[in-house]
């Protein structure tokens, strides 16, 4: 029998993380207190009103951004102790991101968008490209590698850009509003393919988003209200 000591940290946890900008009359609480306790394979949605600090708590988890007080631990480890290319190291090579604008390369290849953060690894040009294509095909864009974004529909847009999230075989997906300009057929279409990415995979998926119905396919949907967290629960209509 393990004893509560046993337990492994959780993949991420947040520790009266409070951020906080400006000061005396102008200050704004973005977080307030904070505790968060995420485990590895999860998908979970994080909902709320604009200035909810739903976005801050994306920032925070992401490494975008510092708390002004309290803990972020990642796989045990305490982010706010690491430098600023130590977290840079950590964005690498365990976040993959997708967001709201799709930011490919306009004048650049799906493959080539795709190999992106691979070059940044500093992976060689042959296994860069057989990565950066598997990970197309996985997304459902085998024999699109070779069109521009100008030449793709939304939806596949956002393919490509969860394929470049996934090309690095990321701990986690963070994925700040990804069906936001997407209409109702491909935003489904897309939060299948993070469902099946998080099922199948075992990959951890974070997605704020705005929408009750994209919402409804994570496993946990955490509500912020006023910088803290109004309600988290199970989502048990999730497939």
């Amino acid at each position: 029998m393990h004893s509560p000591a046993d337990k492994s940290p959780a993949l991420i946890e947040l520790k009266a993380v409070s951020k906080i900008y400006g000061a005396g009359m102008a200050e704004v609480r973005a977080l307030d207190s904070v505790d968060l306790s995420i485990d590895d394979g999860e998908f979970v949605a994080i909902m709320g009103p604009s200035g909810s600090g739903k976005s801050t708590a994306m920032n925070m988890l992401g490494c975008l951004d510092r708390p002004s007080s309290g803990r972020y631990l990642f796989k045990g480890v305490d982010v706010g102790a690491l430098s600023r290319n130590q977290r840079a190291l950590l964005r690498r090579h365990y976040l993959g991101f997708v967001f709201q604008g799709f930011n490919l390369l306009a004048r650049t290849s799906a493959v080539e968008n795709v190999e992106l953060p691979l070059i940044y690894r500093g992976i060689a040009a042959a296994p860069r490209r057989r990565q950066a294509m598997k990970a197309l095909a996985h997304v459902g864009l085998a024999g699109r590698e070779h069109h521009s974004p100008g030449e793709l529909s939304g939806g596949q847009q956002q393919r490509v850009a969860i394929a470049r999230a996934i090309a690095t075989r990321p701990a986690v997906l963070l994925a700040d509003e990804p069906t936001g300009n997407l209409d109702t057929k491909t935003s489904l279409e897309i939060m299948e393919l993070l469902e099946r990415l998080n099922r199948d995979e075992g990959l951890t998926v974070i997605m704020v988003t705005h929408e009750a119905e994209m919402a409804a396919y994570a496993g946990r949907i955490i509500h912020f209200l006023d910088g803290r967290i109004d309600h988290d629960a199970t989502n048990r209509d999730a497939a």
